[in-house]
């Protein structure tokens, strides 16, 4: 009989590691090496030509960074995962091993800066052109579907507007036109969102966030098939060669382990925070999932565990006034990143939404007065209490 499946709050500890395998070591060894012996010369042209299981170089394969892959496949129910020295360079690598020359790309409206910007790069150096789509109907989705597109790439929830998107009606319009569904799912991870259970192909993250959680480490994964892991291991995550480090995967093995204790505390605090930041008169409008009032509040239900702890909202006045109110935080960090235990908050349109031109940041819903929220561990109490005083 087949083992039973555990549960995530299980997998998330024991998952991709056999201690037994390491003489008996609780913890997932350090192997921080940059390169392995052969026994002898012929053991080395077999494994070069495949031909033998076994570590050759730790840009082509490590054993602390193997178990990192083997625990985020498992735990987004994916056949095999990969790790990246960054988001972008978990990004990059499935974008350029999904396209070639003049291929197309639809994507959601509202990406992270970076990954606007690397589309733009994909455009104007290898004509690899894209779209962005509201991806709110079946028919928007298959309107702008191209003969020449060959993926979707999405967001949910949007960064930073929180949008969310329906996986299952995107992946429908997917399957007709056989199109990859890619999904970065940095804002949820695993523990609140399975993009692939939904039919979706490709899973990414930041690791950076909320799957390290302590702000000491950047690092990216991918999880899909076995073959094209395998395809994407062999080509532009060798040759393009942003891989990880041992020692950030050793970290990032760390972190996981809590991750579910953290997420139900990033979501609970961001619940109480949003209903304070909802009643504030300074505040305009607040964009929280986890919101009844939100326009995808459905999704978010149907898809989600929790709202998350990303809360992003509109204040009243301009720009200067936005930047005013950042500035007098004294227990909140200002800081582009999220998932961290401390709260941190950014300014999208100066700052992680930069490079994105002003007229793209208006059509994503990117204004002058948007503010993004990464609710951290502390108690939220003294987090209000701080973004009180300087409302």
């Amino acid at each position: 009989m087949a083992d039973k499946q555990k549960q995530f709050e299980t997998a998330v500890i024991h998952e991709g590691y056999d201690s037994k395998a390491h003489y008996g070591s609780l913890t997932t060894p350090l192997f921080q090496t940059s390169t392995f012996t052969f026994e002898t010369a012929e053991q080395g042209e077999r494994r070069f030509a495949g031909m033998e299981d076994g570590y050759i170089y730790s840009r082509l394969g490590n054993p602390t960074v193997q178990v990192l892959e083997d625990k985020i496949a498992a735990l987004e129910g994916a056949e095999a995962g990969l790790a990246f020295g960054s988001g972008m360079a978990a990004v990059s690598a499935v974008l350029f091993g999904l396209t070639k020359a003049d291929d197309h790309i639809l994507c959601s409206l509202g990406l992270y800066g970076c990954t606007f910007g690397l589309l733009q790069l994909m455009k104007d150096k290898y004509r690899i052109s894209h779209d962005f789509c509201a991806m709110e109907t079946e028919e928007q989705v298959r309107k702008m579907i191209r003969p020449q597109t060959t993926c979707i790439y999405v967001e949910t929830p949007i960064n930073p507007t929180m949008k969310m998107i329906d996986l299952q009606m995107v992946v429908r319009v997917a399957k007709e036109c056989n199109v990859t569904v890619v999904v970065d799912n940095t804002f949820s991870t695993p523990y609140l969102q399975r993009p692939l259970e939904y039919g979706c192909d490709i899973v990414l993250h930041s690791a950076t966030k909320y799957l390290c959680g302590h702000g000491d480490v950047v690092a990216g994964l991918a999880v899909g098939s076995k073959d094209f892991m395998k395809q994407l291991a062999g080509t532009t995550q060798k040759d393009i060669g942003g891989i990880i480090s041992p020692f950030d995967a050793w970290l990032l093995l760390r972190g996981l382990k809590t991750l579910p204790v953290r997420m139900d505390r990033h979501s609970d605090n961001a619940m109480k925070i949003f209903g304070e930041l909802k009643k504030h008169p300074k505040v305009n409008k607040v964009y929280y999932p986890g919101d009844e009032a939100h326009e995808d509040h459905y999704i978010m239900e149907k898809q989600m565990k929790h709202g998350g702890g990303l809360i992003s909202f509109e204040l009243l006045g301009t720009k200067a006034d936005a930047q005013d109110f950042l500035n007098k935080l004294r227990l909140i960090k200002i800081a582009v990143s999220l998932g961290d235990a401390e709260t941190l908050i950014q300014h999208p349109a100066t700052m992680t939404h930069s490079a994105v031109p002003e007229e793209s940041r208006r059509q994503m819903g990117i204004s002058d007065q948007l503010i993004r929220l990464s609710v951290g561990l502390e108690a939220w109490q003294d987090i209000w209490d701080d973004l009180q005083q300087a409302l």
